[in-house]
């Protein structure tokens, strides 16, 4: 059945039954026919028609007034005016002046009239979703112009708070203690605030275009280590971590040359693509901060120096009760003396490990040198520290492995400083290592290098907490904690790198742990230097 509401208006009821009954046989089932216009208006004022047919000559309402008053309230409905042949000049008007879709002389065609209705009412749909789809656009340009507006508002406030903000970190940059700059890919400086340029002894202009590394931090080991010299990047930014800070580097102010001590703090910035990749740098002046660490040492070097003196003394007393040189004790005063005294010898390793430290890090521990046997000094560590592993069921192996026929090598090194190290590396694995656990000690030497090593099958260490393990007061790990100063490990380092070695640990959760150093060019067989 063909959609569309059709309106016939003829006041000839014959004429109005037959048109009904053609356009029901062509299929369209929504047909109102009336025999008087005003009928008409009122059923139109309520009910919107598709199509309106309506014959010229009627008494009350020419064809030419119902259309153009039905016109005043569906101006998309397709209309088509029924004229006789006198009436055709009338009609060709109407098309102009009402806008009317079609005029018909009668008598009709059938086939002709069924093709304008169709047609005529599939107007009406196009004009009707025409002028619907200019509504939703009429709609659309409403809201796109009260969008318009809100966003030039929207970006006129947010102008004006990046404003204020850039104004604010203008003022923060400018007027910063820190020295902040920013330097790109190629390792060459983009801009400074003024606290560089105290720095450095250099204003901005002087300073740009510069290599960083070169001009502004030239006794900086580990910033010259940090920077990849032909690509210009800070090695390790970018990769597993945002950030990285540079301890001990100097500056030497060119108007001054004063060498002035600081930290550097990098961040990597960059855009979303990475392509322009930049990086920031803080620069704190730590001149302050190092003359208060030199105070605090210098005072608890004098601290635990003076504390040796009545310490050994107190020692010394202990160990004569203990002998009976002033007689003899009972059991009892021997386990309280005897406790005594291992407290105050421990109270004594920690003030020598102090001292220790002191030396190091002030650079006054001078290393004495001597040559001595590997495997003497090796074995007088092992024998000290056997009956330990045998307290706690502990295998304790030491193997040599020499390369050749030689029964034994010698180094030249600080052999009671070596001693300490090994004792310590050792005495760590037998703490760390649960009963009936195994550690094994290795001693190798390879093209004039010693390489000793110490392995258990203890706990094992957290990968967290390796690059933690060499410094300063370091107690154990997050697992377990030691109860010793948290200095064996840091003077160990020292000392191997006082040496020109390195030392390292490779060590897994619940698998154990290896502790290794390595001297390089140190050993010689008997009188003679391997290899020259």
């Amino acid at each position: 059945m063909s959609n569309g509401k059709i309106v016939i208006v003829d006041d000839e009821k014959i004429v109005t039954s037959a048109f009904k009954m053609l356009l029901q046989v062509e299929g369209f089932g929504d047909v109102h026919d009336f025999n008087n216009p005003l009928d008409a208006i009122e059923y139109i004022k309520n009910e919107k028609p598709d199509l309106i047919v309506s014959d010229f000559m009627m008494p009350e309402m020419n064809g030419l007034e119902f259309l153009r008053e039905a016109k005043t309230h569906y101006p998309e409905t397709s209309m088509i005016l029924l004229t006789g042949y006198a009436d055709k000049e009338n009609a060709i008007k109407a098309i102009n002046e009402i806008g009317l879709y079609k005029y018909i002389e009668k008598p009709w065609d059938n086939d002709d009239l069924i093709m304008n209705i169709r047609n005529g009412i599939e107007r009406s749909h196009l004009l009707e979703n025409l002028r619907n789809k200019i509504s939703e656009l009429d709609l659309a340009n409403k809201k796109l112009e009260e969008y318009s507006s809100n966003l030039e508002k929207l970006v006129q406030e947010r102008t004006k708070d990046l404003s204020v903000a850039n104004a604010k970190l203008s003022g923060i940059i400018t007027y910063c203690a820190d020295g902040i700059l920013i330097i790109n890919s190629k390792g060459e400086i983009e801009q400074v605030n003024p606290a560089v340029e105290n720095l450095t002894g250099l204003d901005e202009k002087s300073l740009i275009k510069k290599k960083f590394q070169e001009i502004a931090f030239v006794n900086s080991k580990d910033l010259n280590s940090s920077f990849d010299n032909k690509n210009g990047n800070i090695l390790g930014l970018g990769e597993d971590k945002s950030e990285i800070l540079l301890r001990d580097c100097n500056i030497i102010n060119s108007l001054s040359g004063e060498n002035i001590p600081v930290e550097v703090s990098f961040a990597l910035i960059s855009d979303d693509n990475k392509s322009n990749v930049k990086y920031v740098g803080v620069i704190r002046n730590i001149t302050e901060q190092k003359e208060t660490e030199k105070l605090r040492d210098d005072f608890i070097a004098t601290l635990t120096h003076d504390m040796r003196t009545p310490l050994l003394a107190a020692i010394q007393a202990l160990k004569f009760f203990i002998e009976g040189e002033i007689g003899e004790l009972n059991e009892k005063q021997r386990v309280i003396l005897t406790t005594m005294l291992q407290s105050n010898e421990d109270l004594l390793g920690l003030v020598n490990a102090l001292l220790e430290v002191y030396r190091f890090e002030s650079g006054k521990l001078t290393l004495c040198k001597t040559i001595f046997s590997i495997k003497t000094l090796v074995q007088q560590c092992y024998e000290e520290l056997k009956p330990l592993a045998s307290g706690k069921s502990l295998e304790f192996n030491l193997n040599f492995d020499f390369g050749d026929e030689a029964e034994d090598y010698e180094i030249e090194a600080d052999r009671a400083e070596l001693k300490r190290v090994i004792t310590n590396l050792c005495g760590n694995a037998l703490n760390y290592t649960n009963a009936n656990g195994t550690i094994n000690v290795l001693v190798k030497v390879q093209n004039n290098d010693l390489i000793f090593s110490v392995a258990d099958n203890g706990n094992g260490i957290p990968k967290s907490d390796i690059p933690n393990l060499f410094k300063r007061f370091s107690q154990g790990t997050s697992v377990k904690r030691s109860t010793g100063t948290g200095l064996g490990l840091y003077l160990s380092r020292q000392i191997v790198e006082a040496h020109g070695g390195k030392i390292w640990v490779e060590s897994k959760v619940n698998k154990g742990s290896e502790f290794t150093f390595l001297l390089t060019n140190v050993v010689k067989v008997k009188d003679e230097v391997i290899n020259g």
